[in-house]
């Protein structure tokens, strides 16, 4: 094990270590709006930091409630309208795990009502609702994060560091990438049996979207349909796009062209399974791929920036970098000269780069891997670091300003797809050009 391995480790497992000791503070009383799994898997993790205490729980389903009671005790308050959890002084802070075109309205409706948020990645559905959420942010004070953990992971801290440091020269290229082969995995999700306008308040549940007569599918499988969900930009490219935001220390893209199709789940959907996304930044370019039937792979995802001198990978929980020492000597293509000329040619070349030793395979340095401990979660630390935010009313990396300019340019990818065209961005004043 390399040395720089050896304190990426050690320094990681110390870092846990004393997070996990944390001591608790006054107590912090959240509630859980929106009980899917995504958010109930962040309120699991909430609820394990010293001092946090779930108190109630907001769904349009009435089967979610009773499950939320099974899981975390029948004391909890629960209801279909979000507007009384905020309504609650007992309530601190809300989690926010709505389908996507509710984000925008109920995390505006908890800052104002004084909560502090956490919201589920992507921060907003359409373009046009960002600037909304950051005036929100900033004019309330509250504590806002946006629900995409990488931003909070030590692998891509790591690779931060890496690249701030030069291990591998002028960046030039970034590639990432989530594929996906499962029918769960391109949300295809179970429908309860009991759905039915009984169970379910279907109005609440449309929110601004098009008035349709209840169809339990397109609430359980909302992520299908762009009147609820932002399909594979919202939720997939997001994800990479706050990563690699984070990583290289950019705001985004100033242009976005994105491509790809609807070739295998035909199941009434509206949106891609296949999509691929270009973009340029001002010292690199960047390609997103996602595909939702890749017969090969259950699941993987992965990273790769690129540069001039090597390049850093990150593939499941560890991070590789390889690098490949530049030429000492620019070379030669002299074969088509006269041989006096080549002659003339070399004398010159060798006065001004002397031979020197060949690189080869041999003389390379070794890849250098840095793997995250066993058991570290990103999502655990994510909601570890929201909960640190709320008790010293420091806002968070991953607020209103950095969550947009993620889902900027993953809902410009939409934009680009649906439209055929590409789309100019402003990244700094978070504008659609034109």
């Amino acid at each position: 094990m390399s040395t720089t391995r050896r304190h990426f480790l050690t320094t990681a497992a110390a870092t846990a270590t004393a997070l996990a000791q944390t001591s608790p503070n006054d107590r912090i009383r959240i509630a859980l709006i929106g009980a899917g799994g995504q958010g109930s898997g962040d309120t699991s993790n909430a609820i394990q930091l010293p001092g946090v205490e779930l108190v109630a729980v907001s769904d349009i389903y009435e089967g979610r409630l009773t499950r939320a009671k099974e899981r975390w005790g029948s004391h909890l308050f629960t209801t279909r309208d979000y507007r009384e959890v905020l309504a609650r002084p007992d309530v601190d802070a809300v989690i926010i795990a709505t389908p996507d075109h509710w984000h925008r309205t109920i995390s505006i409706d908890a800052m104002t009502a004084g909560k502090d948020v956490y919201c589920e990645k992507p921060m907003v559905q359409q373009v046009d609702d960002g600037k909304d959420a950051i005036d929100a942010q900033s004019r309330t004070k509250r504590v806002f994060q946006v629900g995409s953990q990488r931003v909070s992971s030590l692998l891509y801290q790591k690779m931060k560091d890496l690249l701030a440091a030069g291990a591998i020269g002028n960046l030039n290229t970034v590639e990432a990438w989530i594929d996906r082969g499962t029918a769960i995995g391109a949300w295809q999700y179970s429908i309860p049996p009991d759905a039915s306008p009984a169970t379910v308040d279907w109005d609440r549940f449309l929110g601004r979207a098009p008035k349709v007569p209840f169809e339990p599918v397109r609430l359980f499988r909302w992520r299908n349909y762009r009147d609820y969900g932002t399909g594979v930009g919202g939720d997939l490219f997001v994800h990479l796009f706050s990563g690699m935001h984070y990583v290289t220390n950019t705001n985004g893209p100033s242009r976005v062209y994105a491509t790809g199709g609807l070739r295998f789940w035909k199941d009434g959907r509206d949106v891609p399974d296949v999509l691929m996304g270009l973009y340029d930044y001002p010292t690199f370019n960047l390609t997103l791929r996602v595909n939702l039937i890749n017969g090969s792979v259950s699941e993987t995802s992965g990273f790769r920036f690129i540069g001039s001198e090597g390049a850093i990978s990150l593939d499941g929980n560890t991070v590789t970098l390889a690098r490949v020492p530049r030429a000492a000597e620019p070379g030669y293509t002299i074969d088509t000269f006269p041989k006096a000329l080549q002659e003339q040619f070399l004398k010159q070349y060798r006065a001004k780069y002397p031979e020197r030793p060949a690189v080869t395979t041999a003389s390379m340095p070794e890849d250098e891997k840095f793997v995250a401990p066993r058991g570290y979660s990103d999502h655990f630390e994510h909601i570890r670091n929201w909960v640190n935010s709320i008790r010293t009313r420091k806002q968070p990396v991953e607020d209103a300003i950095f969550g947009f300019r993620a889902a900027g340019p993953a809902l410009l990818s939409n934009i680009s797809y649906f439209e055929q065209r590409p789309c100019h961005w402003d990244p700094e004043k978070m504008e659609l050009k034109g």
